[in-house]
């Protein structure tokens, strides 16, 4: 199913489209109908659309906002050439991820400033939203599929360097930096100074990979974290006389706490607890390696060795979970056969996580948006994607 207009990379003409279920943005699932001009969202409404659509779907969502994600079409975004990193961005891009945080591993200070000034350009054109560190900061004890041995503790000079190395001055589509998210443990040494640093500079601070207690992530939010990194993986388990982060960042209506949602990472009953239990609400992520897209075979995550066998990814010498094969629409999927609200779940995978980065031009169907559209069919497989009012890439 392809609507009219211009390929990948056009600006469409006008055009009118209705949905049977539409993501209004109020957060309801209703019919509705909106009308696109000049790449953006000119119109929307309720009911019967104004004139006959040129384009009818069952399900019309905004596109995909993917705040963590590693690669995918074969592709891994901490590759050396943009065309690399843009595989990528178009394996994704076709199942409706139209907003994307590429997420580097753990990795020497001087190699990660490298691999942010390369990124960076891509940010600066508006090809990717930002970057988003996963580390170095991270707890050894649960480093998960990172490299420990390039683990370290923060420090300021290696925080403003990396933050330096991604800066944009009045480039992007949000300002400022390219570095938009990082992911630290806050109990290391330093880690608090670190929450404080960065959020002040205006980076969201995600918490994870962490052996922090309750009292250690309380004093982390406060400190200005905001974000729980793939929640349940990486961390202390709850346990019933030490509850550990996973309570703490459920109740803190102040944080957005991440879920992978593939039915791997977290059992789908544990997935719907977590997102009926979030008081500051659950952003769905692939957390996706290069195999996403491509199937099972051997790829390189960081600079370790992963097998995927039978769509799960494991670091080879030690057999741990190594990110995800996860679509978005796989991901939408698993929450709503796990009794999630369909409208519920497409916000998870599009407003929250839109504001999370603090961006009011993608995220909801709302007039004056950027047309970034997905249409879904009723088992919510992907039939049309439309980014800035333009058809996307389609297989």
């Amino acid at each position: 199913m392809t609507p009219p207009g211009p390929s990948s990379g056009g600006r469409s003409a006008e055009l009118l489209v209705a949905a049977d279920r539409m993501l209004h943005a109020d957060g309801r699932l209703s019919a509705g109908w909106l009308r696109v001009a000049d790449g953006r969202i000119a119109d929307t409404g309720s009911g019967v659309p104004p004139g006959t659509p040129d384009l009818t779907v069952p399900v019309l969502s905004p596109g995909f906002v993917d705040l963590h994600c590693h690669g995918g079409g074969s592709a891994s975004y901490d590759a050396v050439t943009p065309e690399e990193v843009r595989t990528a961005i178009d394996a994704h891009r076709r199942e409706g991820t139209l907003t994307t945080l590429v997420s580097l591993v753990s990795a020497e200070i001087d190699s990660l400033a490298e691999q942010v000034e390369r990124l960076t350009e891509l940010y600066a054109v508006g090809d990717v939203a930002g970057i988003h560190l996963e580390g170095p900061w991270l707890s050894p004890g649960h480093c998960g599929a990172h490299d420990p041995t390039v683990l370290t503790v923060p420090t300021p000079e290696d925080i403003d360097r990396l933050l330096a190395a991604g800066r944009v001055s009045d480039a992007g589509p949000s300002g400022g930096g390219a570095v938009r998210m990082v992911t630290l443990a806050p109990e290391l040494p330093g880690g608090l100074d670190a929450v404080r640093r960065l959020a002040d500079a205006g980076v969201v601070v995600a918490l994870g990979h962490t052996d922090a207690d309750e009292h250690d992530i309380a004093r982390a939010v406060d400190a200005g974290a905001s974000v729980a990194t793939h929640l349940f993986n990486a961390m202390r388990p709850i346990r019933h006389r030490a509850p550990g982060p996973v309570p703490a960042l459920l109740a803190d209506e102040r944080v957005v706490v991440e879920l992978i949602a593939d039915g791997q990472h977290v059992h789908p009953d544990v997935l719907a607890m977590a997102a009926r239990s979030s008081r500051g609400g659950f952003a769905l992520v692939t957390d996706a390696m290069a195999a996403a897209g491509s199937g099972d075979g051997d790829y390189l995550l960081g600079g370790l060795p992963v097998e995927v066998r039978d769509g799960t990814a494991r670091v080879a010498s030690t057999g741990s979970i190594a990110g995800s094969t996860l679509t978005m629409p796989a991901a939408v999927r698993t929450m709503v056969r796990a009794g999630i609200p369909l409208a519920d779940a497409l916000v998870a995978a599009t407003a929250v996580p839109a504001d999370v980065l603090r961006r009011r031009d993608v995220g909801r169907l709302e007039t004056g948006r950027r047309a970034d559209l997905v249409a879904l069919d009723d088992d919510l497989t992907v039939l049309a994607v439309l980014r800035a009012g333009a058809v996307a890439l389609r297989d």
